[in-house]
C-alpha cells in the first residue's frame, strides 16, 4: 500500500501543446492537460474525484468503499485500484446482467480485490434511492458509498486543484461531460473567472446542465454563468461512436503522438476541433482541454472493432 500523504501530494500534471495548422490559421492556441498521466491505475478524473471521497471515508472509520458503474466503467477500474493501493474493501454494483466473459475492466477489478455484484437494469436505475441503499446496508453490512461516476461534493475538491494547477494564462476551459462532475469542479475553481465548455458523451434530455448548476451550487452557494455544455458531439449518444471520432483519434495519436478514447476525451477534441474550424473563438483565444484518462476501456473498443481500430 501507499501512504495517503504520497496520494495528497500528486505532482501537477503536465501541458501539451497541440501544433496544428488550423489552429495557426484561426489564430487559436490550444494546450492539453496531461490528466492521463497522474496515476497508472487511477488516472485522470478519477483521480481527482476519488482523492477526498478516500479521505472522508478513512476520516470516518470506514474499511470498505461500494460504488457502481457498467462493465467498462473507468470508474469500477479506478475504484478497485484505489482500494488495493490503500487498504480498503471493494464493492462494484454492476449495470446488468453478468455475462458468460467478463470485461478486461472487471477482471481487473476483482484481480484487484473488488467484489463484484450484478444489478438489473430496472433496479439499477433507483439505485441511489434510500430503499435501494437500505437494502445494499443489510446484504452487505457498513460501507462508504461513492456515487457512479465518483460526482459528488468531494470530486470537485479535487477537481478545483487540477484548475489551480494551471499557472499560464488561458481562456477557456473544456472537459468531456459524463456525469457532470469534472465539469462543476471546473466551474467551481474558476469562480467566475474564465469561461468553461462541457462537451456531452449523452444524447438526449440535458440533465447535465441541472446537476452541474446544483453541484456547484451546493459547494458555493453561488450560480455562475461563465460555462455552458455543448450536446452536438455525442456521435450517436454514451460509448457510442462513428467512423469520423475513431478517424480523428488514430490521426490524433499519430500527429500528437497522445492517445485519446472515444467516451470522453476524443469527442471533446473532435467537437473543439470543428468549434475552432467554425470560428467559435475569437483569434488569440487560449484554450485548456482536459485529458481525463480513461484510456484502460480501450480494450472493450479493440474487442469490438479489431486491434487497429483506435
Amino acid at each position: 500500500m501507499i501512504t495517503f500523504v504520497t496520494f495528497m501530494h500528486i505532482k501537477a500534471t503536465p501541458l501539451q501543446h497541440i501544433n496544428e495548422s488550423l489552429f495557426r490559421e484561426k489564430g487559436v492556441e490550444v494546450w492539453l492537460k496531461r490528466d492521463d498521466l497522474t496515476h497508472p491505475e487511477i488516472s485522470g478524473n478519477k483521480w481527482r474525484k476519488l482523492k477526498y471521497n478516500l479521505v472522508e471515508a478513512k476520516e470516518e472509520g470506514q474499511s470498505t468503499l461500494l460504488t457502481f458503474g457498467g462493465p467498462y466503467s473507468n470508474h469500477i477500474h479506478a475504484v478497485a485500484a484505489a482500494g488495493r493501493l490503500f487498504g480498503f474493501k471493494t464493492i462494484g454494483i454492476i449495470r446488468g446482467e453478468p455475462h458468460a466473459e467478463p470485461s478486461e475492466t472487471l477482471k481487473d477489478a476483482a484481480q484487484n480485490g473488488m467484489r463484484i455484484l450484478f444489478m438489473d437494469r430496472p433496479h439499477y436505475r433507483l439505485k441511489h434511492e434510500a430503499e435501494c441503499i437500505e437494502s445494499l446496508h443489510v446484504q452487505l453490512g457498513d460501507f462508504f458509498m461513492i456515487p457512479e461516476g465518483g460526482t459528488n461534493i468531494f470530486a470537485l475538491q479535487g477537481c478545483i486543484e487540477m484548475i489551480n494547477e494551471i499557472k499560464t494564462d488561458y481562456d477557456y476551459v473544456c472537459c468531456g461531460c459524463g456525469t457532470g462532475g469534472t465539469l462543476a469542479g471546473i466551474v467551481t475553481g474558476l469562480y467566475g473567472r474564465k469561461k468553461a465548455i462541457g462537451f456531452s458523451s449523452l444524447k438526449g434530455k440535458d440533465t447535465l446542465t441541472e446537476s452541474v448548476t446544483e453541484l456547484v451550487r451546493d459547494f458555493t452557494d453561488m450560480t455562475f454563468d461563465n460555462w455552458q455544455i455543448t450536446f452536438d458531439y455525442h456521435c450517436g449518444g454514451y460509448a457510442k461512436v462513428n467512423e469520423d471520432l475513431i478517424n480523428f483519434i488514430k490521426a490524433f495519436k499519430q500527429n500528437h503522438l497522445t492517445q485519446l478514447e472515444p467516451i470522453y476525451t476524443g469527442k471533446m477534441m473532435y467537437g473543439l476541433y470543428d468549434m475552432i474550424a467554425k470560428d467559435h473563438f475569437p483569434r488569440g483565444t487560449r484554450i485548456i482541454a482536459i485529458h481525463t484518462g480513461g484510456l484502460q476501456g480501450l480494450r472493450g473498443y479493440k474487442t469490438e472493432f479489431g486491434n487497429s481500430a483506435i
